[in-house]
């Protein structure tokens, strides 16, 4: 419906102004219409784009020594948190490296504070099968701590393991991040009165503080992955003892220097030295050194994912919330809400 407005025009006689509000509202309407339209296909093109590529393989790049050799070594680099979409993508790439002819051996580059304890163990087995096929040497670079030396022990036990002199590692150990909110629910008028169907259904609510039956449960669960972690570097670290292995396993993390007197690792060692013992060990006098690089989504492509720094979530109403969602990490220097990494 038009509204009549009567003003003063610039020579004194009246004007008449018609404003139509209804217009306004439909330009309004198309407007949200059309970005609801450009978000549906926005979504529908990167289910579109994941489909196609699934089953695609990642980019190989030369990194070093002859681009003409046949022979090949290749460089698997986990510079990420251990967890999706990343793990999906290494798996595949591990894949790749074991079904090519001309990879000779494989130099895992490791760059992570580690993650999820199942991510952990998924690639970590991933690696022992590709060790079992074709020689596996671990790189250390700035950290590999926590699920990320675990994932360094599916090189086997005759693997060497070297680490820049900056290197960190270790940080043995899980972690189950919890907040006690409590304290503040109360002062705030906050109560949780979850309608659940056993007294466990409604563990690790921030919201209310732990029985000492929630604890005993979920201490034998961290026990259960932890004794894991241990297992694992006894299988991947044979001179070490299991006695060794537990006094390690404080969480500490250990500097190169400390990891090499302590055995966890077996050389400090930059990555093109490495290379270069993994190729005389190959008995290659040519080589060529690769590296894969997976693809990027659609929406990370859309977006420059990859070139962003890590998103930090300082929302703390929202952590907390998000926190009552039990995760078990390998994990050094947890942060609540980090995404990062460019694989």
């Amino acid at each position: 419906m038009s509204q009549k407005i009567l003003t003063q025009g610039a020579l004194g006689a009246p004007t008449i102004i018609i404003q139509q509000p209804g217009r306004r509202l439909l330009l309004m309407l198309l407007l949200f219409a059309l970005a609801f339209s450009v978000m549906l296909n926005l979504g529908l093109l990167a289910s579109l784009e994941e489909y196609a590529t699934e089953g695609e393989g990642a980019d190989e790049q030369f990194h070093s020594g002859d681009k003409l050799a046949e022979d090949k070594i290749a460089r698997i680099v986990v510079n990420f948190m251990i967890t999706n979409p990343y793990t999906n993508r290494i798996i595949k790439v591990i894949d790749q490296a074991a079904a090519d002819e001309s990879v000779k051996g494989v130099l895992l580059v490791i760059d992570s504070p580690g993650g999820l304890v199942s991510d952990s163990h998924e690639i970590y087995h991933k690696i022992q099968q590709l060790a079992e096929k074709k020689p596996v040497h671990v790189q250390m670079k700035g950290i590999a701590a926590s699920g990320g030396y675990y994932i360094a022990m599916g090189a086997g036990p005759d693997a060497p393991v070297y680490a820049e002199p900056t290197t960190w590692t270790g940080s043995i150990g899980v972690i189950v991040p919890r907040y006690d909110a409590s304290e503040l629910a109360a002062k705030i008028g906050v109560k949780s009165d979850s309608l659940a169907t056993g007294p466990l259904k409604d563990t690790l609510n921030p919201f209310k503080q732990m029985s000492a039956q929630e604890r005993e449960v979920w201490d034998e669960i961290i026990e259960d992955s932890f004794v894991r972690f241990l297992t694992v570097i006894d299988e991947g670290r044979p001179k070490l003892s299991m006695e060794q292995i537990r006094e390690l396993a404080t969480g500490q993390v250990y500097t190169a220097n400390q990891a090499l007197k302590n055995g966890l690792v077996d050389e400090i060692s930059f990555e093109e030295d490495s290379l270069k013992k993994f190729q005389e060990s190959l008995g290659l006098k040519k080589v060529r050194v690769v590296t894969y690089k997976s693809h990027s989504s659609f929406i990370e492509t859309l977006l420059g994912a990859s070139s962003k720094t890590p998103e930090i979530n300082i929302d703390p109403m929202s952590s907390i919330i998000d926190a009552s969602t039990p995760r078990a990490m390998y994990m050094f220097g947890w942060q609540q809400g980090l995404k990062s990494g460019s694989f």
